[in-house]
């Protein structure tokens, strides 16, 4: 059974003075830092007592949600949580703002969609993870449409997830029997090392920065909550300045979408920053040395 550190978004309270959500958490299970112990026998180590080294891994994580600005006093439609079970699980829903047409509050399902995750996390299915650091230091990713992670190793990113979309901007979404959409579970295995940084968050993140900047911005960083709000916060500066050639941008024209007449009239292309909510998870694999001097009777 997992252990909640902190279960949805929709736990938080809300004002209009304070949009910016910020959390520093640590996955780290007491009772298994307890197990961690050092063993000593009260006899010099021999054959009889052979020296056992073994190590275990869990996640450091730090978050923090900025809601769209237009949608400050709801908190936003992204929800998240963060859970100690195995070595750490953090988890990212993106709520579809088009839904908002049919009179239907997006924040509800990926609300409530990360209260069951959290409730199935330490079951057998996992179809609703987004990652999962396993104690040897394996990441079990599984990601729909286009919330993102990315690893960065001395400074590079080495891996990242694919958006998965209908077309542009229309991204394959989880949803209930009654609307029936079809969606794509993609899932991925990573080995982690010590010190690697794992970023995860909503589209709003990675619609308004790019990956060198992450990488670049994580690398001022010891702390992984300073991170997490480094990197929302320059997020959200970019979404808000319509001449930034944002990921965003890139990809529209890519798509063979336009600048407004009057800019390209002025010779201007299509650029800016997509306003949306942010949420970013900042989690990094720390190593846990267990060393036990072991007789024939004695167990760690």
């Amino acid at each position: 059974m997992a252990i909640p550190i902190l279960r949805t978004a929709m736990m938080i309270s809300h004002s209009h003075s304070q949009p910016l959500i910020q959390y520093s958490i640590s996955a780290i299970d007491e009772t298994a830092k307890r197990r961690k112990r050092v063993v000593f026998s009260s006899s010099p180590s021999s054959e009889l007592n052979p020296v056992i080294r073994s190590s275990e891994v869990s996640f450091s994580v730090g978050t923090c949600l900025i809601p769209h600005p237009k949608k400050v006093d709801k908190g936003g439609e992204d929800a998240f949580f963060v859970s100690n079970y195995n070595g750490g699980v953090i988890a990212v829903a993106d709520g579809v703002s088009g839904w908002a047409e049919e009179d239907v509050d997006p924040s509800l399902f990926p609300r409530e969609l990360m209260a069951n995750a959290y409730n199935f996390v330490g079951d057998d299915s996992a179809t609703v993870i987004i990652a999962m650091l396993e104690k040897n230091g394996n990441l079990k990713i599984a990601n729909v449409g286009d919330c993102g992670l990315r690893v960065i190793r001395n400074g590079i990113v080495t891996f990242s997830t694919s958006p998965q979309e209908h077309y542009f901007d229309c991204p394959f979404q989880l949803s209930s029997e009654r609307v029936g959409q079809t969606y794509l579970m993609h899932g991925k295995n990573v080995e982690l090392m010590e010190g690697d940084i794992i970023v995860m968050g909503s589209d709003g993140l990675y619609d308004n920065v790019f990956d060198h900047e992450i990488a670049l911005t994580v690398a001022r960083y010891r702390d992984v909550s300073e991170a997490a709000k480094a990197l929302a916060n320059l997020a959200s500066s970019h979404a808000r300045d319509s001449n930034f050639d944002s990921p965003y941008s890139w990809e529209a024209r890519s798509k063979g979408f336009e600048a407004p007449l009057w800019k390209k009239i002025l010779g201007m292309k299509l650029t800016g920053g997509k306003p949306d909510d942010i949420t970013c998870n900042c989690g990094q694999e720390v190593v846990h040395e267990m060393i036990c001097i072991k007789k024939t009777s004695l167990e760690c």
